[in-house]
């Protein structure tokens, strides 16, 4: 748990807007796990924007523990002396409610990171606490991989597909993928919970099945690139690697664009962390007073581009 300085942060008047404004500002980011490379990304991004801005942040993880990091969150919002100015969280679960009545009324903001979130619109008409949320435009991502999918496999064929846990996030992008894939390419849905040892144990599950013996791979497609680098060693170990790209989402500069360069992924779609944009909007607030908009959809953006990843497929194809 975070430990403050000796200020005590009990009102909203006194925390965002007046004298105590020109004070040095105090975030808690609360992330879901910290294996897992967007996760990562998310709290270096956070750090990079508040050291920039001049504010103090406490970065803690649920390592997917949605009970434990309720409980966490309440223990700060229930000691004034632990009081941020705000809490920025990406829920393990379930958007929080509770916890985000809690400490809208403890006079804390509340941010909330790739989830719909419905009881925004009430909070922000009760509590003059900044109180908004950051997504990523899932259904967009999936559209893309859909896409994707559609260079990679020009004549149709299977692609395993490897969801995340089953929430919001992975329907979403489940939901957009269907939208644009080819209907001459067969999904076989798998499951994970995006870590890298989740996408080869899924492989694996898939593989002791008989009839997978009898299936040609396409393309493995997943729904983060820890599960399709995963994924990959599965298959590597299992000799069925040959010939089988691999694409993924997330897309941090050192993991999901490095492993494009490298071959190891055909393709990953790029996703800004947005921790950090969470803490400049924040700032901002702390600044003029003005919340920002009920709810902010951060668009992906596919690497390579499409047109990049077609003349690629059609150059391999007339080697």
């Amino acid at each position: 748990m975070p430990k403050w300085n000796s200020l005590d942060v009990c009102s909203a008047q006194s925390s965002f807007y007046g004298p105590d404004a020109v004070r040095k500002p105090r975030f808690l980011l609360s992330l879901v796990r910290e294996n897992n490379d967007y996760q990562r990304l998310q709290a270096s991004a956070a750090v990079q924007a508040a050291e920039r801005l001049g504010a103090e942040l406490q970065v803690t993880s649920a390592n997917g523990d949605s009970i434990k990091q309720s409980q966490d969150l309440l223990t700060v919002i229930q000691t004034p002396s632990l009081h941020p100015d705000a809490l920025v969280v990406e829920p393990a679960g379930t958007p929080m409610p509770h916890v985000a009545r809690a400490a809208a009324a403890a006079g804390i903001g509340w941010v909330v990171l790739n989830k719909r979130a419905d009881y925004l619109a009430e909070l922000r008409s009760q509590y003059k606490v900044p109180v908004f949320a950051i997504s990523s435009d899932n259904e967009e991502i999936g559209r893309l991989q859909g896409q994707q999918l559609g260079v990679l496999l020009p004549r149709g064929g299977v692609a395993l597909y490897i969801q995340g846990p089953a929430n919001t996030t992975s329907e979403s992008r489940t939901t957009g993928l269907g939208q644009t894939k080819p209907k001459n390419i067969e999904l076989r849905t798998l499951r994970g919970d995006w870590t890298q040892e989740s996408g080869h144990k899924a492989i694996e599950a898939w593989l002791r099945l008989s009839t997978s013996k009898d299936i040609p791979i396409g393309v493995v497609a997943c729904q983060n690139d820890g599960m399709a680098m995963g994924a990959r060693k599965a298959l590597e170990l299992n000799g069925r690697l040959v010939g089988v790209p691999f694409i993924g989402v997330d897309g941090g500069p050192t993991t999901g664009q490095a492993w494009v360069r490298s071959g190891a992924l055909a393709a990953t779609v790029i996703l800004p962390p947005h921790a950090g944009i969470a803490i400049e909007m924040l700032v901002q607030t702390l600044q003029t007073g003005v919340s920002p908009p009920e709810y902010t959809l951060i668009p992906p953006q596919c690497h390579p581009s499409l047109k990049d990843l077609t003349a690629k497929m059609e150059k391999t194809h007339s080697a």
